[in-house]
């Protein structure tokens, strides 16, 4: 189960600058409150995923020995998928949950060496085509599959900031899906070649139920968005639903960050559980 670093000083130095290591250069250094979770009992480590002639990184995470747990795609934040993202996986895998969060812009850089957020956006996400990333999850779910390492009958999806959007996109865009979790993504937006959809443009093509979890004091996702897409869920595809917390800024669930809001956090985690288990997910 994930851990919380003891309030020690000279341990929370040493795990901090320990996990630092795996976190990309614009997130450093790491928060005192990061959470550490073991791998103990887990198969866990990066594994490759074939895709439009290419091989995806991506980081897997499973009980030892369980060949047919539900499967939990995990998308990443715009730093790739680092150490976070990584124990996302291994909190999931540690539920009984097989988690896989394939790398999902590798092809246009590796943000883990920029230390500028605008220069990552620029020079990598802003070049990550949506159709590129449906196809790569839509092989990730076949590599599952031919694997034998999870049931790909009883799929989710959850994704963080960037991850979030593409929660939404994907739940449009894949029925085989039994449920997904957007933490904070952006609903809306200038369409352009590489982003013709957002996840206010698709929500009457919603396949399956998302459950949206968002700060009531994100400076880039307004609450005004959170309420269009609100009533256009409500039209559209009744079975999902949108979480605002008060007073809590983008990012909560970030324990790596300033942004860490732990009440926060945890209540979006135990709702998001209990979205799992109420659609078809349960461990």
């Amino acid at each position: 189960m994930p851990t919380q670093i003891p309030d020690d000083p000279s341990r929370r130095r040493f795990v901090t600058a320990l996990a630092a290591a795996g976190f990309a250069a614009a997130v450093r250094p790491v928060g005192a409150e990061t959470i550490v979770t073991p791998s103990s009992g887990l198969t866990a480590g990066m594994v490759h995923i074939p895709s439009a002639g290419v091989e995806v990184p991506a980081y897997r995470a499973m009980p030892q020995g369980r060949r047919n747990a539900p499967l939990i795609l995990v998308v990443q934040e715009i730093f790739g998928v680092h150490e976070h993202i990584r124990d996302i996986c291994r909190r999931l895998a540690q539920l009984g949950y097989c988690a896989i969060a394939p790398e999902l812009y590798f092809r246009q850089g590796d943000v883990s060496t920029i230390s500028d957020i605008p220069r990552i956006i620029s020079e990598v996400v802003s070049r990550v085509p949506d159709a590129q990333v449906m196809a790569d999850l839509d092989a990730t779910l076949a590599w599952a599959g031919a694997q034998d390492i999870a049931d790909t009958q009883r799929v989710g999806i959850t994704g963080f900031c960037w991850g979030g959007r593409i929660v939404w996109l994907y739940c449009a865009h894949n029925p085989q899906l039994k449920a997904g979790v957007a933490w904070y993504g952006k609903l809306e937006g200038p369409s352009s070649e590489l982003t013709p959809k957002h996840p206010l443009d698709l929500a009457a093509q919603l396949r399956v139920p998302v459950l949206g979890l968002y700060g009531g004091a994100d400076a880039g996702i307004p609450v005004t968005s959170v309420e269009r897409m609100r009533e256009a869920i409500a039209t559209a595809h009744g079975a999902s639903e949108l979480v605002v917390y008060p007073d809590t800024p983008h990012a909560f669930n970030a324990d790596y960050r300033p942004s860490y809001r732990p009440a926060a956090a945890a209540d979006g985690w135990k709702r998001m559980r209990a979205w799992f288990d109420a659609h078809g997910l349960p461990v």
